[in-house]
């Protein structure tokens, strides 16, 4: 079976799919919502989730967006970054990039004071 029309692809990441296209989405899940698997009914707010998303190496098309219940999607986006930024840590961490010093001298109890090298 092919696709009678043709995928929506956002030019950018902050392109929003148009209405029609955003209707299609909820249409082909049953305006189920992907997150909490209940059905999205009629007084319910809810967004177009990105199901990777794009900070973890999505891509901002038809395919990639599902219907999510609002609350359900603002605890997604929360644990998707958590997510980026572990990854993130974790890659410094095996380049053995460091964080620089916040704290570079300070005093002894005896009123020495005493200066942090360059390296940890």
């Amino acid at each position: 079976m092919s696709r009678s029309t043709p995928e929506w692809r956002g030019k950018t990441d902050d392109s929003r799919p148009p209405p029609h296209v955003r209707a299609r989405i909820f249409e082909a899940h049953s305006g189920i919502c992907h997150i909490a698997k209940r059905k999205i009914e009629a007084q319910d707010d809810w967004d177009l989730d990105h199901v990777i998303a794009l900070i973890n190496g999505g891509e901002n098309r038809e395919s990639n967006l599902a219907p999510a219940l609002r609350d359900k999607h603002r605890e997604k986006t929360t644990r998707d970054i958590a997510e980026k930024s572990k990854n993130n840590r974790v890659r410094a961490k095996h380049l053995g990039i460091k964080k620089p010093r916040t704290i570079r001298s300070w005093r002894k109890f005896n009123g020495e004071i005493v200066h942090a090298g360059r390296n940890r």
